[in-house]
């Protein structure tokens, strides 16, 4: 592979520490700190990360003062009480030949500002009282006193890392944070000498850079994370972010930068904090280039690199020097180890869904990855394998993401296993997401897992469902029972004299839609806005009723964002608040659903009721009876999403 990736696989030395490869783990809430203290669990995180052969680690970001910190889910290190644990991340990253980082973080006015552990708002602080967009609170200006004590504790957070271990320091400047709050004019409105000239907004960067660098002295690398462009509302602009760059090159202390894309402060930049599939792998790049030939050290760049081939593209033409591909670690951790070994087939490759990384965030939970459940759970499921201590015969039925994962990890421990798939395809319900504009990716999470299925050994048989009948002839010792959903038909008013259809026959191509469609949706997921983008691009007049506060309510907050974007740009406008309360030749009749008010929506040709799945029980009651272990996993339970079909799937491969 050092022929393949000559660029990514090279070794880099920053001041006195040596990185294997050009791969980085940038610093990503893990969320699963408790009381802001690192713990066992994150330690375990890193450490399949190391294993897995990153070149470098950069930590999740810390918070470096009382004035950031948030829930306690959220990292701190503003305080002697958190050495012990980012001491034990360090051992575990070092453990496995692993270079670490630590992040010095402070949210400002944006992010988890205002967080708290019962529920109720804090004070969030910043430069002026100019408040974010995304989180809609007023923050308090920072006296001049407590700058000057925030600066202070940058550097304090800084040898706190140090003592513990890490084997360098990022500051996080990027993303409409604190730092970021103080570059831009537009958030920094102060008078003082922190504010108004550029020097005087680069102050406190500079002084916290100055700072730093005499607390852990003149070894340890000292990196700055910006963005290249916060490519939204009031945001940092790029030649801002260049000017920055480059002066502090000048300053001497910062041995690379590291360079992302968007804003947490404003809507249209957040949709780039995290870009979903819909936007091009590497899009970064340019503005990492840009950075590049202002400053004379080193230049990481971060934003959809989930391929080693974009990786390599982007380190050989000269745009960067690293690559941060973290939510490609997130999916597989062992990417390094399989660059390195030349094993690129194997490697899991991120499909930029966002459902389960950034998305478990907004519910509270702790990282993980809708196609590697094992992540953010190693020291549970995410265990090495064992190997069963008897082997037994398994089928699975269903070659869905519930069925794949069961079936390839019951292979892999050993057991005898045989996949029935009804259909022509492996994928189930994953086939359908990839026939959508932007969605085309998602179909990678069936060809990972067909890809896990055929290491593991599986035996697949396509184009044959399973009953009880083939059950007995094949006298497995388990049955794993994953046969999905179908689409569920609720009955509507007047259908019989209207043109009413649903999603899946639109996606399948069964349905002649007309050139007016109302979309009705029901679930608030992918579907609805998906089709909708997809006929208002094929020319049809298309309006969507929501039954909920807004369309994609339950997608991931980057990924929604975005489609509302491209849904504005194509004419189509979401109504909220919308049931269906019949149909009526060429009209739909709908209710608010709060006050009750009928409205008619007339020169309707076709409407799609985006209505979800209802579960497949057919299997499983056949098999009532049976003799031997049984296991249900999937939408054939209750129709959800993949990620809890790839859970149920693995945690049932464990059971047998």
């Amino acid at each position: 592979m050092i022929h393949r990736f000559p660029h990514l696989t090279a070794p880099l030395q920053l001041r006195a520490v040596t990185l294997r490869n050009r791969i980085v783990s940038t610093a990503h809430g893990t969320f699963m700190s408790e009381n802001g203290l690192p713990t066992e669990r994150i330690a375990a995180y890193q450490r399949a990360r190391a294993r897995g052969g990153a070149g470098l680690i950069i930590h999740e970001a810390s918070s470096v003062h009382w004035t950031g910190t948030g829930a306690g889910r959220y990292a701190t290190c503003n305080t002697d009480a958190c050495i012990p644990g980012y001491r034990r991340i360090a051992q575990a990253v070092h453990e496995e030949g692993g270079v670490v980082f630590g992040q010095l973080y402070h949210p400002g006015r944006g992010d988890i500002a205002g967080t708290t552990n019962d529920g109720t708002l804090g004070v969030s602080w910043a430069p002026s009282p100019v408040p974010c967009e995304r989180i809609q609170l007023m923050p308090r200006a920072l006296p001049a006193a407590l700058v000057q004590e925030l600066v202070t504790a940058y550097g304090d957070a800084a040898a706190r890392l140090r003592a513990a271990g890490m084997d360098g320091i990022e500051i996080m400047g990027h993303h409409g944070h604190l730092v970021s709050q103080f570059l831009n004019p537009r958030t920094n409105l102060r008078t003082d000498r922190y504010g108004g000239s550029f020097e005087n907004r680069l102050r406190f960067l500079m002084e916290i850079i100055e700072d730093v660098r005499a607390r852990i002295g003149p070894e340890p690398p000292l990196g700055l994370r910006i963005a290249g462009d916060e490519m939204g509302f009031l945001g940092l602009e790029g030649r801002e972010a260049q000017e920055v760059c480059a002066a502090v090159d000048r300053l001497g202390h910062v041995d690379y930068y590291n360079v992302i894309a968007g804003s947490c402060s404003s809507f249209d930049g957040g949709v780039h904090v995290v870009p979903p599939m819909a936007v091009e792998p590497g899009y970064v790049a340019p503005y990492a280039a840009a950075i590049k030939a202002r400053v004379t050290k080193p230049v990481l760049v971060t934003g959809r690199i989930n391929r080693p081939e974009v990786a390599e593209r982007i380190l050989a033409a000269g745009q960067a020097d690293l690559c941060g591909m973290t939510r490609a670690m997130i999916c597989d951790p062992a990417l390094g180890r399989k660059v390195m070994d030349g094993r690129i087939a194997d490697i899991r490759v991120c499909i930029g869904c966002n459902q389960a990384c950034i998305g478990h965030g907004a519910k509270g939970a702790s990282i993980s990855c809708i196609q590697y459940p094992e992540s953010g759970r190693e020291t549970g499921l995410g265990a090495p394998r064992t190997r069963a201590g008897r082997p037994v015969s398994v089928l699975v039925a269903g070659g869905g993401p519930a069925g794949m994962k069961a079936a390839a990890v019951a292979a892999e421990r050993g057991h005898r296993v045989t996949l029935y798939e009804r259909g022509p395809r492996l994928g189930g319900q994953v086939r359908l997401t990839e026939k959508l504009p932007g969605r085309a990716e998602f179909g990678g999470l069936a060809e990972n897992l067909a890809r896990e299925v055929e290491l593991a050994g599986v035996r697949v048989v396509l184009g044959r469902a399973v009953d009880r009948a083939l059950v007995e002839a094949e006298r497995p010792d388990a049955v794993v029972v994953a046969t999905g959903a179908g689409p569920y038909r609720p009955a509507v008013a007047g259908q019989d004299g209207a043109h009413v259809v649903h999603a899946n026959d639109v996606l399948e191509g069964r349905a002649n839609v007309g050139g007016s469609v109302v979309l009705v949706d029901t679930r608030l997921d992918w579907v609805a806005m998906g089709l909708a983008e997809s006929l208002a691009r094929d020319g049809r007049r298309v309006r969507l009723a929501v039954t909920g506060y807004m369309a994609g309510q339950n997608v991931q907050a980057m990924a929604r964002d975005h489609w509302a974007g491209v849904l504005h740009g194509l004419g189509v406008e979401p109504v909220t608040y919308r049931r269906l309360g019949g149909v009526e030749g060429g009209a739909v009749v709908l209710q608010h659903m709060v006050s009750g008010a009928v409205e008619t929506w007339e020169d309707v040709d076709t409407v799609v009721l985006c209505s979800g799945t209802v579960q497949d029980t057919t299997l499983e009651e056949a098999l009532a009876g049976f003799g031997g272990a049984l296991h249900l996993a999937g939408d054939c339970l209750t129709p959800r999403t993949a990620e809890e079909a790839v859970l149920e799937g693995l945690k049932a491969g464990l059971a047998i």
